[in-house]
């Protein structure tokens, strides 16, 4: 069913990424989710993935932290989707970036676009970076409308290395957390 102006918008709960979520992250390896990231990652690659994100989601540095999307509405806690937020340097500042994914049968419902909001809320909770940026492939129309309907503001095209060895042609999406703190 194709989400229209006049349904509700989804009510999602981010959760910190754990232990139990390595079969999340393996439906998310699927190879229609990771078109625009080069593929599906191999099963030591996502061992790898999960381990960092576990690890991240347990930091309370404020270097980030990765989530399980989950449907408020939906009996249960069945996850849906990832998303999470994380510190890099971009054009000579420290700013944190964002990604997501949300699983095929999950799309088209603004899912995504609600966890984005949420995890924007959660780093400007941080008060540690002024901005969070996503970096959608330009040919990716689904996730750059998520940037949009989620606040963010387009600044144009770049060059994006992802995976590692891989550039792609992204678009900079930027969203104002508010003001960082004073080092």
């Amino acid at each position: 069913m194709e989400r229209t102006s006049s349904s509700p918008a989804p009510v999602v709960r981010i959760v910190p990424w754990s232990d139990d979520d390595l079969e999340l992250l393996r439906r998310a390896n699927a190879p229609e989710l990771m078109d625009h990231l080069g593929g599906p990652e191999s099963e030591e690659q996502l061992m790898a993935r999960h381990d960092r994100y576990v690890e991240l989601s347990a930091d309370r540095t404020g270097r980030g932290r990765m989530f399980r999307i989950a449907l408020a509405d939906v009996g249960g806690d069945e996850a849906v989707g990832t998303i999470g937020f994380w510190e890099r340097s971009w054009e000579g500042r420290q700013v944190y970036e964002t990604g997501w994914a949300v699983l095929t049968g999950y799309q088209g419902r603004g899912i995504a676009a609600a966890a984005a909001v949420a995890v924007a809320e959660q780093a400007r909770a941080e008060r540690r970076h002024r901005h969070l940026h996503a970096y959608p492939s330009v040919d990716n129309a689904a996730s750059n409308a998520v940037c949009r309907k989620a606040g963010f503001t387009l600044l144009g095209k770049c060059d994006f290395e992802y995976p590692p060895g891989r550039v792609l042609l992204t678009n900079d999406w930027r969203l104002d957390l508010g003001p960082a703190p004073v080092p």
